[in-house]
């Protein structure tokens, strides 16, 4: 498969011209020239084949010669909800998420966060989606979604109607957890975990407790670990 570019813009049959960063890493890191031909995407699920036609100092000038409709999308969405770790393991979350499938990533704030991401951050989430997408095939980005109140997500009627919260104090996740096409929305907690009043409050929203097993995951793993089950699942036709 030929090298992949993101495109921010709607994609046209004339001529499209890549800028920034993609340009740096269409000219100088992957030493891409004249005449050659690149896959350009944007998110709208489609793939566009392009030839370079000029490149210039600043920028490159490509021109569409086909566009392919490729879904690498799960069989239903997953809504991922957790709290930003730190450091670098944010990138690890959100790079892992992209590739496994998930649909929405909902950076979490509950009475146990660390950390409340800044709009400087989530933009760095989004850009670090475009990568994962770039390398995975992915033609649909992972949203990366408004930071949001625990207590807010647990009593909001605009999320799937299978809710499952990640918790010690429920029953062993099985597949059962996941039906097959069917939308969920999957709540991971900080790493001191949720308080008895954010329990108590997901149960009485109708929220279930699944348990991931008997040890202590980080967000990040438990995050991944609940995206890799769900994957698995939908491609279980």
């Amino acid at each position: 498969m030929a090298q992949r570019f993101f495109y921010p813009q709607p994609i046209s049959t004339e001529a499209v011209r890549l800028e920034g960063e993609e340009f740096h890493h269409l000219t100088h890191v992957c030493r891409y020239r004249v005449g050659e031909r690149v896959v350009l995407f944007n998110g709208d699920g489609r793939e566009y084949l392009a030839v370079i036609r000029n490149v210039t100092r600043s920028y490159a000038e490509l021109v569409v010669e086909s566009v392919q409709e490729v879904s690498r999308e799960l069989a239903a969405p997953l809504w991922l909800a957790a709290p930003l770790p730190k450091g670098d393991r944010q990138q690890f979350l959100i790079e892992k998420l992209t590739e496994l499938g998930t649909a929405r990533y909902i950076p979490l704030s509950t009475q146990r966060s660390v950390i409340t991401p800044a709009l400087t951050r989530l933009e760095k989430l989004r850009r670090y989606v475009i990568e994962a997408c770039k390398q995975c095939g992915r033609n649909r980005l992972m949203e990366i979604a408004s930071p949001l109140e625990l207590s807010t997500l647990l009593s909001s009627r605009e999320i799937p109607e299978r809710r499952l919260m990640a918790d010690v104090c429920g029953e062993p996740l099985r597949w059962e957890h996941f039906p097959v096409r069917q939308a969920t929305v999957v709540v991971v907690g900080p790493e001191g975990g949720f308080t008895e009043q954010e329990i108590t409050q997901a149960r009485q929203a109708g929220w279930q407790l699944v348990a991931l097993g008997a040890r202590i995951l980080r967000v990040e793993t438990a995050a991944v670990f609940v995206a890799s089950c769900f994957s698995w699942r939908q491609l279980a036709l």
